[in-house]
């Protein structure tokens, strides 16, 4: 029985896992503004206030980092009261964040303001994955893809809305405008957002899947889970050292002002680039996600990993041409914001589903690890200039994905079948799945989701 699309018998529409994923997805792209329409903020900001860029950018170290470390107690909220609560908060707070943006006039306001962008976007975030995990544990990889989607994508579509509101009305009627459409609207969705249901469900794709459920307390205490946090960290680091500089580097390059002409559009080189980035940070997160549910978490990463390497040394070598410029620069978030996905599908796929939202939430906090490396890319591109801030992310990057098909794969086959022989001693039941796509590998949803 594929219990897929299903609801529950008595259940209204809302329990349909795939309106839940909807939902989740909505949220995600609502905050998504918060980190990736950052950028534009930036120069306006410090044309009207001096503070210097760096101080500015701090701000944005700051969110990641409060962003990223709180999700496992945010995750921790999710398993004990389920996700409406926690999305709920996180949209006053991101809403909150961005309307007294539009006030600040100190930098200490201004990174106090970051601190509750961080815990209102984390909130989202780190719910919305976890609760996705939990609805799809046959397809996390597609599942967890399509809610980062959201995220990736989200920002595509208000990146020129909120760009020519800056240009028009000034950078502070911006921050206040999206901000309360943003946490007013987040706020609605997350009254529909509820835990899932139980039911049986089909594995599916090809993964070794462990039914061992490790609370965050027995994950950390796993040499496999730290090597997962490393590959997070190191590609985390090389997109956000690139992503984050985007802007400055076009500004660098005399790039970021030329008029570029798209389906009749004419808009600055930035602001276009931008918009394409999105998109392709959105749409490669289902994509890569469901490629991994077929071919292997470890194949997936390895493949992407080194492909993200290979882009970022292609924009050092050609981005100064305006059009080398925006495809390498697609191709850096079409290839890096498959993390999002394939990070909390492997972790879920090691770790299990009761603790799900925990779990991934305390891998999350590797973005905010990678974040302190950010302020790194300002120190290279000041001595080195952005050829240093483009090898060093790629290296890192590369050396990533060899470590996942090289390092990670054989450790974590070795701790599920460890897990799985243990396991059979105790109960005689077998506790590991290949899973395949003909139905077989069937468990109560109680068994995996620990709702």
């Amino acid at each position: 029985m594929n219990a897929i699309g299903q609801r529950s018998e008595s259940g209204p529409f809302w329990t349909n896992r795939w309106f839940q994923l909807v939902v989740g997805m909505l949220c995600m792209a609502l905050v998504a503004n918060l980190q990736y329409a950052w950028t534009l903020f930036v120069a306006p900001m410090n044309s009207r206030h001096h503070w210097g860029q760096a101080e500015i950018q701090l701000a944005f170290s700051i969110f990641i980092l409060t962003e990223t470390w709180l999700v496992p107690v945010e995750g921790w909220l999710v398993d004990k009261f389920g996700p409406r609560p926690v999305v709920a908060g996180g949209a006053v707070c991101a809403g909150l964040a961005w309307v007294i943006n539009s006030y600040v006039t100190t930098l200490p306001m201004l990174y106090v303001s970051a601190v509750i962008a961080g815990i209102g976007a984390g909130g989202v975030y780190g719910t919305c994955v976890g609760n996705a995990l939990k609805w799809f544990p046959d397809r996390r990889g597609l599942a967890a893809g399509l809610t980062a989607a959201g995220f990736g994508a989200g920002a595509a579509v208000t990146v020129i809305p909120i760009a020519n509101m800056i240009t028009r009305s000034g950078y502070e009627h911006t921050f206040f405008f999206f901000g309360v459409l943003q946490g007013v609207s987040i706020l609605v969705l997350s009254l529909l957002l509820v835990k899932p249901v139980t039911r049986p469900v089909a594995a599916a794709g090809r993964r070794l899947v462990s039914r061992v459920d490790y609370t965050p307390g027995q994950m950390v205490k796993q040499p496999v889970f730290w090597v997962i946090y490393i590959c997070f960290v190191a590609v985390a680091a090389g997109g956000l050292m690139a992503t984050a500089q985007i802007g400055p580097i076009a500004k660098d390059w005399g790039l970021a002002r030329i008029p570029m002409t798209v389906f009749g559009m004419t808009l600055p080189l930035l602001t276009l680039t931008l918009s394409i980035d999105n998109i392709c940070n959105g749409f490669t997160r289902p994509l890569c996600g469901f490629i991994s549910d077929k071919i292997g978490r470890e194949n997936a990463m390895f493949l992407i990993f080194v492909g993200e390497g290979l882009a970022l040394l292609g924009m050092m070598q050609f981005g100064t041409n305006p059009y080398a410029f925006m495809t390498f620069a697609a191709l850096i978030f079409l290839f890096w914001g498959e993390i999002f996905s394939i990070f909390p599908a492997i972790c879920a796929d090691t770790f299990g589903s009761k603790y799900a939202a925990s779990n991934a939430g305390t891998l999350y906090t590797a973005k905010g690890t990678a974040a302190l490396l950010v302020p790194v890319a300002s120190v290279l591109s000041a001595t080195g200039g952005w050829s240093a801030v483009f090898i060093a992310a790629a290296v890192i990057t590369i050396a990533a994905g060899v470590s996942a098909k090289f390092f990670l794969a054989p450790m974590r086959k070795r701790l599920i079948e460890q897990s799985s022989e243990a396991s059979n001693e105790a109960s005689n039941e077998p506790n590991v799945t290949l899973a395949t796509n003909t139905g077989a590998g069937l468990s109560p949803w109680s068994n995996q989701s620990g709702e």
